[in-house]
This record gives structure tokens, sequence and C-alpha cells, in this order.
């Protein structure tokens, strides 16, 4: 069989999971989650350094600005472990701070019991949403994964938030936009 198909197959087959994670039927009613006395969610990155750790101190910032922080538990990780215990990616923290985040989450790698752990788990572009429902051990766990940029409501044009990790400055500072946006919008659906 050729190499190419067999790629074609597999890209293709991607695209169409990662495409029925729009149909609304096949995913957590979000706004459900809010009559939650505990409301858990698991941001997701590949590495666990720059977008998902953005993501969780960002969401904790509005939590906490909002005074629900002991409604909210946040966390993130990723499917990468080479960087497994490290704080974020430096680049990532200096762009943070400018902005009043400070994260001092240190990564690790995603485990079987985070989707029962979790009551919404946020992947940040279509990778990460891929390898999340095939990680996800049924179909109650997989309806549980969303993409984060679902919920940015200022960037109709982005499909995914990024990684940043090999962009210069510009990059982490988009990441930010993307995650400052799509919280705020993450936030107010299941707050609504």
């Amino acid at each position: 069989m050729n190499v190419w198909f067999i790629r074609l197959f597999v890209v293709t087959l991607r695209i169409i999971t990662v495409s029925d994670m729009n149909d609304k039927s096949t995913s957590v009613e979000i706004g459900s989650l809010k009559d939650k006395e505990k409301i858990k969610i698991l941001f997701v990155c590949l590495g666990n350094i720059c977008r998902s750790p953005a993501a969780q101190g960002v969401m904790q910032r509005l939590v906490d600005e909002r005074g629900l922080s002991s409604r909210y538990e946040l966390d993130s990780c990723g499917f990468y472990g080479g960087h497994a215990g490290d704080l974020p990616d430096k680049r990532m923290r200096v762009h943070a701070s400018r902005r009043g985040y400070d994260l001092t989450h240190r990564s690790r790698v995603i485990r079987p019991w985070d989707f029962d752990d979790f009551d919404l788990i946020v992947g940040m572009d279509d990778r990460n949403i891929s390898d999340l429902l095939e990680a996800a051990p049924s179909a109650d766990a997989q309806r549980k994964v969303v993409r984060m940029i679902d919920f940015a409501r200022c960037h109709p044009y982005q499909d995914c938030v990024p990684d940043p990790y090999y962009d210069g400055a510009q990059g982490f500072e988009l990441v930010l936009d993307l995650l400052e946006d799509a919280c705020a919008g993450l936030f107010d659906e299941i707050e609504k």
C-alpha cells in the first residue's frame, strides 16, 4: 500500500475526529458546570511549559478577581514528559509577568485519572485535541475535551492557540492575547 495514501488516511481521520468536536451533542454542556460545587478544569498542550500553564494563570486571575477561587480548581499538563518538573518557559514567564501573571506551575504529563478528576479538559490545538480523544478511556471522558480557541470572541480567524516555542516575542504575545480572550469566553460560558 502506498505510504502517502496511509498518511493521507491518518490525517483525514484526525481531521474528522477533531471536526466531530464541533458537534455540541458530543461535548460536555459547559453551562451545566455552573451547578457544580467545585469546577475542575485541566488545560493541556504539548510540553506544559508555554500555552497550558499560561492558560491556567490567565484563568486563575479571572476567578480570583471575581472572588471565586474556592469554587474553581485549575491545573495544566502536557503530553511530552521532557520538561516534567520544570517551570514554564522563561520567555512565557517574562511576557506573562508584563501582564501581571505569575506562572509558577511545574510541568507534568497527563495522567489516565485526569479524565476522571476533571470536569473539563481544554486542548490548545487540534493535535492536542486528537491526542486527548485518543487517550480518553471512555466516551464520557471524550465529552469533557474542548478546544480553547472555541471560546475566543475577538479572534475569529484563529483556529488554535499556536505553540510559541519556536517563535519570537510576537508568538508569546499572540498566545497571551488569545488566552485572555478565550479564558474570558470560557468563564462567561460557565457562569452565565
